[in-house]
C-alpha cells in the first residue's frame, strides 16, 4: 500500500501565467474581435431569456451590438444592448480568469431548452489584451436599481473598478489598441472580420466609424448578414433560397448540381446544407470547403475531421454545439463525437 506523504493545492502566479493567456492563447490576434462580439451576442441571448422566464419585465429595446472606430484617439469599441453586469458580477466575470458566466447562465436555464450561448470557456475576453494597451468595461445591468461600473485594465494583474455615467442598459468594451494593431481601426478591416466569424450571427452587428475634426458624422451601417439559413427549417426555403446562398459563400462558381439540408438533433446536435458542385479538372479536391461553424460562429474550413475523405468535394456549411473545439475554439478536439458526427 502506497503511503501519502503529503497532499495540497496547486498554486498559480497571476503575474506568471497572464502574459502566457494574452500572447499565446490564440494563434491569431484578430480573434479578439470574433470572442468580443460573441460575447456581446451572448449579453443579448441572455437578456432575452431573463425576459422569457419573467425575471425582467421592462423595455428590451433594439437588441444589437456597435462597433465604434475612433481613429484620432485609437480606440475601438464593441458595445450591446444586452443583460449587462453588475459590480458583483463584473468581479466574478472579469476578474477570475476562466470563470465562464457562460457555463454557469446555461446551467441555470438549461429546462428552458435553449442552447444559444456561445462562450463556455471564460477566456475570450482576455484576447483583447493581445491588440491593446488599455482595456475598459462600462456595463449597466438590467436588474432593478442597478448602479452603472466602470473597470479598467492596461494588461498587467490590476484593475480598478469605479461608478460609470452609463445610462442604459448593456455593457461597452472599450480598447486602446498598441501602435503596432492599429489596422483593426480601418473599416475595411472590421468589416472583412465581421464577414469571416460573425456573418451569420442572430442579431444586427453595426459598424460606426466616429468622425474627424470637421468631417460629417454617419448613421451605424449593418455589417453582417444576420440570417444562417441552415437554421432554417428546409420547407421554409425555397430552391432560390438555396442557390443565392450558395452564392453568396462561392461567387465564382456555377450553381452546385444539387444539395441537401442537414437537420438532426439526436445522437448529436447538427444542422449544415452541403452543395454538390459542378467539379473541375482543376480543383484540387483533397482540401475540404466546407465551412466549419459551432453555434453560428466560424470556427474552420478545415473539416477532414468531421467529413469523410470521399465527401471533401462538397461545399456548404456544418454548424454543430456538440463539436469538442480547444480553448481558443480555432481547432477540434478529436475525440468520439467527431468521430460519430463523421460517421453520420
Amino acid at each position: 500500500m502506497t503511503t501519502i506523504l503529503e497532499q495540497g493545492n496547486i498554486s498559480i502566479h497571476t503575474e506568471n501565467i497572464f502574459p502566457i493567456i494574452k500572447k499565446w492563447l490564440y494563434s491569431d490576434h484578430e480573434i479578439f474581435l470574433r470572442e468580443l462580439v460573441s460575447n456581446a451576442i451572448d449579453a443579448i441571448q441572455k437578456l432575452n431569456m431573463v425576459s422569457r422566464s419573467g425575471e425582467f419585465s421592462g423595455e428590451v429595446g433594439e437588441l444589437e451590438v456597435v462597433i465604434t472606430i475612433d481613429k484620432p484617439n485609437k480606440t475601438l469599441s464593441i458595445s450591446d444592448t444586452g443583460i449587462g453586469m453588475t459590480a458583483d458580477e463584473v468581479k466574478k466575470y472579469i476578474n477570475q480568469v476562466a470563470f465562464s458566466s457562460a457555463e454557469e447562465f446555461v446551467e441555470k436555464y438549461k429546462a428552458s431548452g435553449d442552447q444559444q450561448i456561445i462562450g463556455h470557456f471564460g477566456l475570450g475576453f482576455y484576447s483583447s489584451f493581445m491588440v491593446a494597451k488599455q482595456v475598459e468595461i462600462d456595463t449597466l445591468s438590467y436588474k432593478e436599481g442597478a448602479q452603472a461600473v466602470h473597470w479598467s485594465c492596461d494588461g498587467s494583474t490590476e484593475f480598478s473598478i469605479s461608478d460609470s455615467p452609463r445610462t442604459t442598459r448593456g455593457t461597452t468594451v472599450k480598447l486602446t489598441l498598441q501602435d503596432e494593431e492599429l489596422e483593426y481601426l480601418e473599416p475595411y478591416r472590421i468589416r472583412q472580420l465581421v464577414k469571416t466569424y460573425c456573418d451569420f450571427l442572430p442579431f444586427p452587428i453595426k459598424l460606426e466609424v466616429l468622425a474627424a475634426e470637421g468631417e460629417e458624422m454617419t448613421a451605424p451601417e449593418q455589417i453582417n448578414r444576420q440570417k444562417a439559413p441552415w437554421k432554417e427549417s428546409p420547407s421554409n426555403l425555397t430552391k432560390e433560397d438555396y442557390l443565392e446562398f450558395y452564392r453568396y459563400l462561392y461567387p465564382y462558381q456555377e450553381d452546385p448540381l444539387l444539395w441537401v439540408h442537414l437537420n438532426t438533433d439526436y445522437p448529436f446536435v447538427v444542422n449544415g446544407i452541403l452543395y454538390f458542385p459542378k467539379l473541375k479538372p482543376d480543383v484540387d479536391v483533397s482540401k475540404g470547403q466546407i465551412k466549419l461553424f459551432c453555434n453560428q460562429v466560424f470556427v474552420s474550413d478545415n473539416c477532414e475531421e468531421v467529413v469523410p475523405r470521399f465527401l471533401l468535394p462538397l461545399q456548404g456549411v456544418i454548424d454543430s454545439v456538440d463539436i469538442p473545439l480547444n480553448v481558443s475554439r480555432s481547432f477540434l478536439q478529436n475525440d468520439r463525437t467527431v468521430r460519430r458526427i463523421a460517421d453520420y
